[in-house]
């Protein structure tokens, strides 16, 4: 028996690797035991169970970069968090205990450390944000998605594992006809799909009503929408979106496999986890990194991928103006999305759980990878 620790979440970014992660561990250790801690009220409340697996949540939530009254409570939540985090890994008794970002995983590792449990960082962005850099020092193992790491971490801790995406994911041959009946898409006309993050984004949103209005489905495309649960009542209010037969929107896609698949182009933000799938699925790619993110690290990932040649990134404050027109120059250039499809499709790593659940298990001391 392995008993293993995963904590993080806050959004889909953070919570379906830690899945992946999981479900990888399984599959290596039948028999291990796998508890998540995450943040209440958060998504990972909801979909750690629905894939099968026990979670606690910590009372603790994101320091606003804002003057607001919010971070007041700031301070108290940390110290509840970290009293909780230790008392639940007392009680657990985990042999590893692995971080994947977002708002629990601080107290979470700062507590295994303190307790000298062996622990691993999973970093998925190629600037890592302040806490995992002051963990980075403490922890056992960090597996990393991005080269050059080295400037933020111990060398001698670091394993370029790539970041682990979800399983349906991976397997994306041959569900094109399948999707597009399952969405109701045309066979005969380019699908653009538009993806801001499991909670959507508003400059997207916007720059792509924008495109709407100036009559991109003309083009012989259709556009299928993620918009976000919080934007998708405004969206489909404006009678361009209900009148127009090639505009499909969806506040959340629960099938994201069969939506890849059906994809031509993707429009997407630029979070560590988007772009690892994108690679997974080999898209071409128009990026608009969201700047609303610590150390503006989706404009750092999206960079890395545009100058391999293997995206467009447009800025989130230039997006409304340049999304239409970038559009128009992919859509009529084949040779373009050949390329991008071929450089990013390059930069896939499809083992990523693999390699990070045997880095994990090897770490308790009790398991050999086969």
């Amino acid at each position: 028996m392995i008993k293993v620790i995963i904590s993080g979440g806050g959004t889909g970014g953070h919570v379906f690797p830690a899945i992946a992660i999981a479900n990888a561990i399984k599959v290596k250790v039948a028999d291990s035991d796998i508890l998540f801690i995450g943040a209440k009220g958060r998504m990972e409340m909801e979909k750690v169970p629905a894939a099968g697996y026990t979670i606690n949540g910590l009372w603790i939530s994101g320091l606003q970069r804002r003057l607001t009254w919010k971070n007041l409570s700031f301070p108290l939540k940390v110290i509840f968090s970290l009293v909780k985090a230790s008392q639940i890994i007392s009680r657990f008794k985990p042999d590893i205990v692995i971080g994947v970002g977002g708002y629990a995983s601080g107290p979470t590792l700062r507590a295994a450390v303190k307790k000298k449990i062996p622990t691993l960082i999973q970093e998925q962005n190629s600037y890592p944000g302040i806490t995992n850099k002051l963990l980075g020092k403490k922890v056992s193992k960090i597996c990393v998605a991005y080269d050059g790491m080295e400037r933020f971490f111990p060398e001698n801790k670091i394993l370029f594992t790539g970041n682990p995406v979800r399983q349906d994911i991976l397997s994306l041959r041959n569900k094109r006809k399948e999707g597009l009946l399952l969405f109701g898409l045309k066979k005969d006309k380019k699908v653009i799909l538009i993806l801001g993050g499991s909670l959507g984004a508003g400059t997207i949103n916007r720059s792509v009503l924008n495109c709407v209005r100036k009559g991109i489905t003309e083009k012989g495309c259709q556009i299928f929408w993620q918009t976000g649960k919080f934007y998708f009542e405004n969206i489909i209010a404006n009678p361009e979106i209900l009148n127009n037969p090639d505009v499909h929107v969806l506040a959340f896609i629960d099938r994201m496999d069969m939506a890849y698949a059906s994809a031509d182009i993707v429009i997407s933000r630029a979070g560590a986890i988007a772009i690892s799938e994108l690679c997974i699925a080999g898209k071409p790619a128009i990026l608009i990194p969201s700047p609303n993110v610590a150390e503006d690290h989706q404009t750092k990932n999206a960079q890395a991928l545009e100058s391999k040649g293997s995206a467009i990134m447009i800025k989130d404050t230039e997006a409304e103006e340049l999304l239409f027109q970038t559009l128009i120059r992919l859509l009529g250039d084949e040779q373009l999305q050949s390329q991008l499809h071929e450089n990013i499709a390059r930069l896939a790593i499809p083992d990523a759980a693999d390699k990070i659940a045997d880095e994990a298990l090897q770490l308790t001391g009790k398991y050999s990878p086969k």
